[in-house]
């Protein structure tokens, strides 16, 4: 097991009040806590596992914020999607506990490619989307399972494609898409942190002072986001995995 002195500590303190701050603010938190914690020491699947613990607590108080506000989308109940999300966050999770660190390291990038263009160019994608296509019922719901493994796999950037899709299926409602999508995703993280922790996946020095940031991180994030330029956040978060995605993609294939 990676050791811990002073310095990373520090890193994982920090780290993990970034990381908090702008999954309350704008989202991307994994693209930030995941790589910091394999930079610890961390192999990547226990790095990516102890991740969303660290993020959880984060979910758990936007979801207990939007609490008044889920209700189902028409012609869909809510129960549904939250059995969908639950059950894709079961394979999702025990999917990567079964895939070997070295294999998940070429995955890596990958992931973060996909997740880190999501959160880029995510309104861009949903206008090019929304103009060509648009789904049913059925295919909504296959969808959202989908979304659920990709989310207890991995996570970065569902709930930017939760948004895009629900919007193929005609929905407007910003305050209720934003809240369902808080409770999906965290639905699919919440399982998942269960299996984690009961698979002895979880690294508890790196990942309890990660947790512990996060948490103060989310809450100062949430109280000052109004007098933060989400704009500029974004520009900066999007600078940030950009060099991440390369450096990923650098000890994968190259290093």
């Amino acid at each position: 097991m990676a050791s811990l002195n002073i310095y990373t500590d520090l890193f994982l303190l920090a780290a993990g009040l970034f990381a908090g701050a702008i999954n309350a603010v704008a989202g991307g938190g994994t693209f930030i806590s995941m790589p910091v914690l394999i930079y610890a020491g961390l192999p990547s699947v226990p790095a990516n596992a102890s991740s969303t613990v660290a993020l959880f607590p984060g979910s758990l108080a936007s979801i207990y914020a939007f609490r008044k506000d889920f209700k189902g989308f028409e012609g869909i109940a809510l129960k549904y999607l939250i059995a969908l999300s639950l059950t894709g966050g079961v394979i999702g999770a025990l999917l990567l506990i079964f895939t070997p660190s070295n294999s998940f390291d070429k995955i890596i990038p990958w992931l973060v490619l996909v997740g880190g263009f999501t959160f880029i160019f995510g309104k861009q994608l949903n206008a090019f989307l929304q103009s060509r296509f648009t789904i049913n019922r059925k295919a909504m719901l296959v969808t959202q399972f989908i979304l659920g493994i990709y989310g207890g796999y991995f996570g970065g950037g569902a709930g930017i494609m939760m948004m895009a899709v629900w919007s193929l299926f005609g929905l407007t409602d910003i305050k209720l898409i934003n809240a369902n999508k808080t409770l999906l995703v965290g639905a699919a993280n919440s399982i998942a942190v269960v299996i984690f922790i009961l698979s002895g996946k979880i690294w508890w020095p790196q990942t309890c002072i990660m947790l512990i940031a996060t948490t103060i991180g989310g809450y100062a994030g949430a109280y000052y986001s109004r007098r933060l330029n989400q704009a500029v956040l974004r520009t900066l978060i999007s600078g940030l995995i950009v060099v991440i995605t390369a450096l990923f993609f650098y000890r994968a294939y190259f290093n």
